[in-house]
This record gives C-alpha cells, structure tokens and sequence, in this order.
C-alpha cells in the first residue's frame, strides 16, 4: 500500500472541505426530488432535444421509480 504524509493541519483542512462538499451535495440532491414529476417531464420537453418517446418513458420510469415517493 502507498502512503502519503501531509502535516496535521492540510489533514483537518481536507477533512472540513470533504465535510462541507458532502453536506452541500446533499442538499443540493435533496431540492432535485421535490420536483413534481410534471415539471421535470415538462423541463425536458422545454429543451426540444428529446423525442416523445423518450419523455413518456421518462414520465413512466419516475412514478414507478422510489422517485416518486420522496416528492
């Protein structure tokens, strides 16, 4: 195994910075399922790049998907 020393400081300094991006990511993650599925669909569908196709199955696999139960 390889290892790597760095001073104690940099050690705790990485750590808070890995703490941080965790808790930010959660977050971030958490606002993204309070979307209704209609809006996403309907974000999508905005863009013009899917086909209806794609968005209906999109629309299908998000409320059989556990997606749809934390909205």
């Amino acid at each position: 195994m390889n290892y790597i020393t760095i001073p104690k400081t940099e050690y705790r300094q990485l750590k808070r910075h890995a703490s941080a991006f965790r808790n930010l990511s959660a977050q971030i993650f958490k606002s993204a399922l309070r979307d209704p599925i209609a809006d996403v669909v309907e974000d999508f569908k905005k863009t013009e790049s899917y086909t209806k196709g794609f968005l209906r199955d999109l629309e299908s696999g998000l409320r059989k998907s556990s997606y749809a139960k934390r909205v």
